[in-house]
């Protein structure tokens, strides 16, 4: 789900992000076949003021993605929906979560869970808390004040990096997992002489998604968009290729473009051709640590494609597809809208049983795709149990 935004989404791009990383030059001069440039010549700047694919995330509102994050579970009933079960059954649940975290940041993000083993009774009752699609940051943040406030003498939140807040089953009016970001321009929510500034509120949907919407959650504290539409077709960007679109798609490992925005992936894994000229590029599947993760084409001061290597193992084992995944990225588009834009090497396939046509997406070799407006051209040369060689061409 979405990352509540200070206010209300349309007014989420009143807090512009600090710059943290220069924003680089568009290249135009022509580069020697195979030639290397920096990998920051093809990072991208955000400009959207919030959740995007820029990789100047501002380090003071969203979470650090590396380390080790101190996540505090707490397990809230209402006086309207009273648990009758244990919490154990709900930590269970969501404790998978830590392993896959660990698993797609190659070890660099671990989420240390901890939780209450007890039910906090909530001050209202959970009718009283509008989770609805418009539920606001001020009605957001109420809720979490009313779960910090009531569990506050059971716990030392001066230990804590975030809050996992979930609700018993028997609350029914809470809904979906809206994820909470401070604002540093209020008060905000304080307990123990520390700021909460980031907490996942779970609804009912957690029963649908499984831990996996945790690591969606989680995501978008460390400044991560969604993925999905938030209108028309929910998952015609990114289809199952990412837990920030399809939490439950086939293939949720973070895109590589992710991992190299949250510093998972290093600039010396990127082959970047950042203007003219030609690059050949051997890529290491994202799902393994080591080796080169991403091929990056540059196309203008906020977009590039993309090219990673993907295979069926790890967080991908149940991948419709494999081989080559090409995308296209504009970190000037807006969370909820196609920042991020798969291209689909297969759109005549009939996709199998549990797969979506974007979830075919793949391309492999002796495939081409070219785009005739900037004169990219990226070639599929080679695959195997390794990973996958392509060729970078443009003009």
């Amino acid at each position: 789900m979405s990352a509540l935004p200070t206010r209300l989404r349309p007014l989420a791009a009143a807090f512009a992000l600090v710059t943290c990383l220069a924003t680089p030059a568009t290249s135009t001069a022509a580069a020697r076949p195979n030639s290397s440039a920096p990998a920051a010549d093809c990072a991208l700047p955000g400009k959207t003021g919030w959740t995007d694919e820029g990789h100047d995330t501002d380090g003071t509102r969203f979470q650090r993605p590396g380390g080790t994050h101190r996540v505090l579970t707490l397990f809230v009933d209402f006086p309207d929906a009273r648990a009758t079960d244990s919490t154990d059954a709900y930590a269970t649940h969501l404790a998978p979560a830590a392993d896959w975290m660990r698993r797609a940041s190659y070890g660099r993000s671990r989420l240390a869970l901890s939780s209450l083993h007890r039910w906090i009774r909530m001050p209202a009752d959970s009718t009283s808390y509008g989770f609805e699609r418009d539920l606001t940051f001020e009605a957001h943040e109420k809720y979490l004040r009313d779960a910090i406030t009531a569990a506050d003498p059971h716990a030392d939140f001066s230990r804590y990096d975030m809050v996992y807040v979930v609700p018993t089953k028997a609350a029914a009016a809470i809904t979906f997992s809206p994820t909470y970001l401070y604002d540093p321009a209020t008060p905000g929510v304080t307990a123990d002489g520390r700021r909460i500034k980031w907490a996942v509120t779970f609804g009912q949907d957690m029963w649908r998604w499984g831990h996996k919407v945790a690591a969606h959650e989680t995501g978008h504290t460390f400044g991560l968009p969604d993925l999905y539409s938030f209108t028309g077709s929910t998952h015609r960007y990114a289809g199952g290729w990412d837990v920030m679109g399809d939490i439950a798609g086939a293939a949720p490992q973070y895109l590589g473009w992710h991992s190299w925005k949250l510093g998972w992936t290093r600039d010396h894994q990127v082959a970047c051709l950042p203007g003219t000229g030609r690059r050949a590029v051997r890529l290491s599947p994202v799902e393994r640590p080591g080796g080169t993760k991403l091929a990056v084409l540059r196309t203008g001061q906020t977009t590039a494609y993309v090219a990673e290597s993907r295979r069926p193992e790890g967080n991908d084992q149940h991948a419709c597809s494999t081989g080559v995944l090409l995308y296209k990225v504009d970190s000037a588009t807006p969370t909820g809208e196609g920042p991020v834009r798969i291209l689909n090497a297969h759109p005549a396939t009939t996709p199998p049983t549990g797969c979506t046509q974007l979830d075919m997406a793949a391309y492999t070799p002796g495939q081409t795709f070219t785009d005739p407006d900037t004169g990219v051209r990226i070639d599929v040369l080679t695959g195997d149990t390794g990973g996958d060689t392509v060729r970078l061409s443009k003009g």
